[in-house]
């Protein structure tokens, strides 16, 4: 791990400084080599973490989270069996299950936090990186759909509907017999695939690729 030394920014230009995103500690650029890790010295929060063929990788992984979560919005969920009624739920059936009334706006926020936002991030990681890890000229607009991306990271809740169902399902358990459909180990795998994805991502290295495009 290199640390980077904190610079007087009246003697370099902006192209030699970085900033820190959590703490704002204003550092000299030094790009360190691939297996490396440039980390603030103030909170130690990882800046740059460049890695050997990094690129196909998250792309692969962003198929991989893109298949789990449209099986995991259409497969059934979870089997509920009380009393001899047996019912199959499905995460977007669960998600919806109040759209009458003014619960429709709770019910539309639910499907999006936790179906729709990861889904729209997923599709904006693969519309940036693949023209970049193939060496060719970014995609139209890619720096605002990476912001975008950026942006919508704190609402993808998918690991807080994870919490929330195992909660839930210790409940439950006590008043009815509950099995787990092919959408739950979908689901379980797409958490994992998707902080994984997200702690792998150099998210330097993709903004400077976008901010200084290959010519061809």
């Amino acid at each position: 791990m290199r640390d980077f030394a904190e610079p007087q920014t009246t003697e370099h230009s902006l192209e030699d400084l970085i900033v820190c995103p959590q703490c704002d500690a204003v550092f000299r650029f030094q790009k360190p080599k691939n297996g490396e890790r440039a980390a603030c010295q103030r909170c130690h929060k990882a800046l740059i973490t460049p890695r050997r063929n990094a690129g196909l990788h998250i792309i692969a992984v962003a198929f991989a989270v893109l298949f789990l979560i449209i099986g995991a919005a259409v497969f059934p969920f979870l089997t509920i069996d009380a009393a001899g009624n047996r019912n199959a739920v499905s995460i977007l059936d669960a998600a919806l299950a109040f759209s009458g009334g003014p619960m429709i706006f709770l019910s539309l926020a639910t499907a999006g936090l936790i179906i729709f936002v990861p889904l729209i991030r997923v599709i904006l990681t693969l519309y940036v990186l693949v023209p970049v890890v193939l060496d060719r000229p970014a995609a139209r607009h890619a720096i605002g759909a990476f912001r975008l991306s950026e942006a919508l990271r704190p609402w993808s809740m998918a690991e807080i509907f994870a919490i929330g169902c195992a909660v839930a399902l210790v409940k439950v358990a006590d008043l009815a017999q509950v099995g787990f459909g092919p959408a739950f180990w979908m689901f379980g795998i797409l958490v994992v695939l998707v902080i994984a994805q997200d702690s792998f991502m150099c998210k330097w290295s993709v903004w400077y690729r976008l901010e200084h495009p290959k010519n061809s």
